[in-house]
């Protein structure tokens, strides 16, 4: 499920004829109804997997910070909620939230890192909903780093050394994050060496 259907659907040609493509945008009113839809349609489902995001560079503009919270705040909360009432009524399950490492600390890209910190400490709420419901629900949380698609978008050229050590292709973000899913692990940094980065950014003082 995406908002440009026809990459989906060559995808689903490439790989798998049999594939469900639906259209969806999370930032728009009856997201939460298409997918509960697909649920129905599919009878049931085990993993659900929440990628979508969208951001700007540089802050105070209310049209991109308004589309930057209606996607990553209000969409993704509503796509969570969905799938976790899937899954406690169904007893089993496992939700994916794809947040950033942009959670770890404010940036001139405000409205984008705070919806991120949000994304955070949601997932980490609804696993505490699943630990208390008692059932095998596992909640997965996924923070990229660099990644080399159309989200990263730096206002000037990484240097090559940066971009050597910091982003990494899709191919081997998604190898990681398919890894992690496997796993049922609870929080991955993609790559792993942005636990390092993380962790500095956690000690650093925070700046005057």
């Amino acid at each position: 499920m995406a908002r440009r259907r026809e990459r989906l659907e060559r995808l689903r040609d490439r790989l798998a004829p049999e594939t469900l493509v639906r259209t969806i945008d999370v930032g728009q009113p009856g997201a939460a109804a298409i997918l509960e839809g697909v649920i129905a349609e599919l009878g049931g489902v085990d993993l659900i997997v929440l990628s979508a995001g969208t951001g700007h560079n540089g802050s105070l503009n209310l049209e991109h910070d308004a589309e930057t919270l209606a996607v990553n705040v209000t969409g993704f909360m509503a796509m969570a909620q969905v799938a976790m009432r899937h899954f406690l009524a169904q007893r089993r399950g496992h939700l994916v939230g794809i947040s950033s490492v942009a959670a770890l600390r404010g940036n001139p890209a405000a409205s984008y890192a705070a919806s991120k910190a949000f994304q955070s400490v949601y997932l980490d709420g609804l696993r505490a909903v699943a630990r208390q419901s008692g059932h095998p629900i596992a909640v997965t949380e996924v923070q990229p780093g660099g990644v080399d698609t159309a989200m990263l978008k730096p206002d000037r050229p990484l240097p090559p050394l940066v971009r050597r050590l910091f982003v990494a292709s899709p191919t081997k973000a998604a190898r990681q994050i398919v890894q992690a899913i496997e796993r049922r692990k609870k929080h991955a940094y993609i790559t792993g060496r942005y636990a390092l980065v993380a962790l500095v950014l956690k000690l650093l003082p925070r700046p005057g």
